[in-house]
C-alpha cells in the first residue's frame, strides 16, 4: 500500500487505493475458487472443421471504453447494438501492449504466460524487445497455449493478421496463414488481407482470423487520446471494419461469422508538465532501469538493494513502489522471474522517467501502463455473430475472460487457463450455452 507520510493527498489515495484492492481482492478469491471445469467448458468439437461458423477477433490498440458509443465509430456502435457489448473490459496488469494482447488469445495473466512487459529481461534467454523481429519469433519467450493453437490442435485453420504471438511457434503451432508485422501495410489491405483468406476453397478456409490496428494508439501517443489525430485513426479503423463487414456481406459470410472486437487497454492523457524524474529521488547509476514510463521496474545494482529499496519503496508524489512479491493481490502479479526486484505504479496523468531517456516535448500525449482499475485504462468489447445475442449489455469482466468465449464460440476444448466463462454466458445464445447456463437469449 502506499506510505504517504505526511502528506494528505497521499494520504487520502492511499486509503482510497486500499479499499479498491481489498474489493478487488476478495472478487478475485471467489473468482480463483471456482471450479476448473465450470470455467473452461466448450461446446463439444464437431467432426468437420470446416463447418464450423468462422471467428474474427479485431483488436484496436489502447481504445478506451468510453468512447464507445460516443458516435466517434458508428460501425462498432451499429454492431454493439445488432449483437452484445459490454460495459467495459478490465485488464491485466500491466496495462501494455504485449502482456494484454497475449492474455486475451491465452486466458493466461502476465505472469503464467511470461509476457510481463512490452520489454524486459529473462536471465536465459536475454532481452525482449517488442518491436524486433528476433523477439516475436523466438518461442522459447511465449508461454501457455493461444486460441489459434487450440483450434489448429483440434482440426482447424487460423490465419493471423498481426498478433503478438502470432510469428512464433507455440505449443507446437503456427497459424497455417499468418503476416509478419508491418506498420506500412495500410487498415484496408489488412481488411482485404481477411477477406482473401475468406476466399480460399472451404477445406483450406480458417475458421479463425485476428486482425490488429495500431493506429489510434501510435496517434494517441503521439497528440493525446482525444486530440484530432488520434480520432481520425480512429474514424478510419471503424470506416475499416466497415469494409470488411460489407466484404463478407457480398460473399454471404456474415450470417456464418462470429465478430469479436476489442481493445487490449485505454488510454490516459498526460501533459508535458506533469513528470518526476528518476534522477531526483536517487543516482541512476545505483540501479538499473528495467521499464520506465508509466509501469517502472527497477533492478539495484549489486551491493546497493538497501540504498535502492529506502529510496524508493512506499509512497512519492505520484508514483509508488513495491518489491515485486508484494504488490496488490488484484494484479496478480509479480512472481514471475521476467519482473524486476521493484515495480512503481505511477499515478494516471503523469510519467516517471529519466532525464537521460526523454519523450517528445508534446504539450499532450496519451499513455497507458497505469493502474489496471483506473477508468480511463478500460477497454472495449464487442461482437456479434450467429452464436451471440442481440441488444445485450454485458457487465464487466476480465479480459482472461475472453479465450473462454472465444473457444466456446469455435466449438473446441481450451487449454487450463485463468479466465472463466461464466460473465459471458449472457451473451451466447441458447444453443451454445444450454450446456452450462439457462441465462442465453433464444
Amino acid at each position: 500500500m502506499l506510505v504517504p507520510g505526511s502528506n494528505p493527498a497521499l494520504h487520502t489515495i492511499a486509503k482510497r487505493l486500499a479499499k479498491r484492492f481489498v474489493l478487488a481482492g476478495i472478487v478475485a478469491l471467489i473468482t480463483a475458487c471456482a471450479p476448473l471445469a465450470s470455467r473452461n467448458a466448450a461446446a463439444p468439437p464437431i467432426a468437420n472443421a470446416a463447418q464450423r461458423d468462422a471467428v474474427i477477433l479485431i483488436s484496436i490498440d489502447g481504445m478506451p471504453a468510453d468512447l464507445l458509443g460516443t458516435g466517434a465509430t458508428p460501425t462498432l456502435d451499429a454492431i454493439a447494438a445488432e449483437g452484445v457489448h459490454a460495459t467495459w473490459m478490465n485488464p491485466s496488469q500491466p496495462t501494455l501492449t504485449f502482456p494484454n494482447h497475449y492474455t486475451l488469445v491465452t486466458g493466461l495473466r502476465p505472469d503464467h504466460h511470461g509476457i510481463v512487459h512490452n520489454n524486459m529481461n529473462d536471465e536465459a534467454l536475454g532481452r525482449f524487445v517488442s518491436k524486433e523481429q528476433i523477439s516475436a519469433t523466438d518461442s522459447r519467450w511465449w508461454g501457455g497455449e493461444p486460441i489459434w493453437a487450440t483450434l489448429q490442435k483440434q482440426g482447424g485453420i487460423a490465419a493471423t493478421m498481426f498478433w503478438p504471438g502470432s510469428e512464433a511457434r507455440i505449443a507446437g503451432e503456427l497459424p497455417r496463414y499468418r503476416r509478419r508485422f508491418d506498420d506500412s501495410v495500410t487498415p484496408e489491405a489488412r481488411a482485404d488481407q481477411l477477406l482473401a483468406w475468406l476466399d480460399l476453397p472451404l477445406s483450406e478456409r480458417p475458421q479463425l482470423l485476428t486482425l490488429y490496428f495500431e493506429h489510434y494508439d501510435i496517434a494517441a501517443h503521439s497528440a493525446g487520446a482525444r486530440s484530432e489525430l488520434a480520432m481520425n485513426a480512429l474514424r478510419r479503423i471503424d470506416a475499416t471494419i466497415a469494409r470488411l463487414s460489407e466484404g463478407m456481406r457480398t460473399r454471404g459470410l456474415l450470417s456464418k461469422t462470429n465478430i469479436v472486437i476489442v481493445s487490449d487497454h485505454g488510454m490516459a492523457d498526460v501533459p508535458r508538465d506533469q513528470r518526476v524524474w528518476l534522477d531526483d529521488v536517487l543516482d541512476p547509476t545505483l540501479y538499473t532501469t528495467n521499464w520506465w514510463g508509466t509501469f517502472i521496474g527497477l533492478t539495484p545494482n549489486p551491493g546497493q538493494t538497501d540504498a535502492v529499496e529506502r529510496a524508493f519503496l512506499g509512497g512519492h508524489p505520484h508514483f509508488v513502489c513495491w518489491r515485486k512479491a508484494e504488490t496488490p493481490a488484484p494484479w496478480r502479479f509479480g512472481r514471475h522471474p521476467r519482473v524486476p526486484p521493484i515495480v512503481c505504479q505511477v499515478e494516471t496523468g503523469w510519467r516517471l522517467q529519466s532525464r537521460t531517456h526523454t519523450v517528445n516535448d508534446q504539450p499532450m500525449r496519451g499513455e497507458h501502463g497505469f493502474a489496471m482499475d483506473d477508468p480511463t485504462m478500460r477497454a472495449v468489447f464487442v461482437a456479434s455473430g450467429p452464436a451471440l445475442c442481440s441488444g445485450v449489455e454485458l457487465q464487466a469482466f476480465d479480459n482472461v475472460d475472453l479465450y473462454s468465449l472465444l473457444a466456446r464460440l469455435l466449438r473446441v476444448r481450451p487449454a487450463q487457463t485463468d479466465g472463466r466463462i461464466d460473465a459471458l454466458l449472457p451473451a451466447l445464445r441458447e444453443s451454445q450455452s444450454a450446456q452450462l447456463s439457462k441465462t442465453g437469449c433464444q
